[in-house]
């Protein structure tokens, strides 16, 4: 009896030992697609995604020969329904613009109304807004009316605005920039 509780201590040992002395190898991945193959996929996912943005917008200038657009360097599209030739005062960092706006899609129809966005006021450069229309504020005078035609990635992306926007939704953002005040002023008096 002593001798069978020695030998089954001694296997127990003996399998404890043996199991914790062997090092174990850690098991490789089954895949093996380097992390280039997905960024050179999501590239080229880009690339059909922008030249069929920038076909659609095209067509829109194309059918409206009588709109003068003006492509601006950061990859958007725009014209002047109001121009204000004798002001060359623009919003610039520590300014606050004021301005009204309508965001439709390529094809007209209303997404946002100017009731529904309100009369806007934004610090330029230190509010988070639409990238498109931070940098198309930049390039208007105070009264002018300017419709810009901003592929996705100049208004909300591959994500959307949660609400009526859709994912890679290029859109057609019609602003009028009401006033500029110096940020200095608007802490004054608002």
């Amino acid at each position: 009896m002593i001798r069978k509780v020695f030998i089954t201590i001694l296997s127990i040992a003996g399998i404890m030992i043996t199991g914790c002395s062997n090092q174990q190898q850690a098991r490789k991945p089954i895949s093996r697609t380097s992390g280039s193959e997905f960024i050179d996929a999501s590239v080229e996912r880009n690339r059909k995604l922008i030249a069929e943005e920038e076909a659609q917008i095209d067509s829109i200038i194309k059918s409206n020969p009588h709109i003068k657009y003006i492509a601006s360097s950061k990859g958007y599209w725009y014209h002047y329904e109001i121009e204000n030739v004798q002001d060359s005062i623009t919003p610039k960092r520590g300014d606050v613009a004021f301005f009204d706006y309508e965001v439709k899609d390529l094809d007209g129809n209303f997404i946002y109304t100017t009731d529904e966005t309100k009369p806007q006021i934004y610090y330029v450069d230190k509010q988070n807004i639409m990238l498109g229309l931070r940098s198309g504020i930049k390039l208007m005078n105070k009264g002018e009316k300017v419709s810009f035609l901003f592929p996705s990635n100049m208004g909300y992306g591959y994500h959307g605005d949660n609400k009526k926007i859709g994912i890679n939704q290029p859109l057609v953002c019609t602003v009028t920039l009401n006033d500029i005040k110096p940020e200095n002023e608007v802490q004054n008096n608002y």
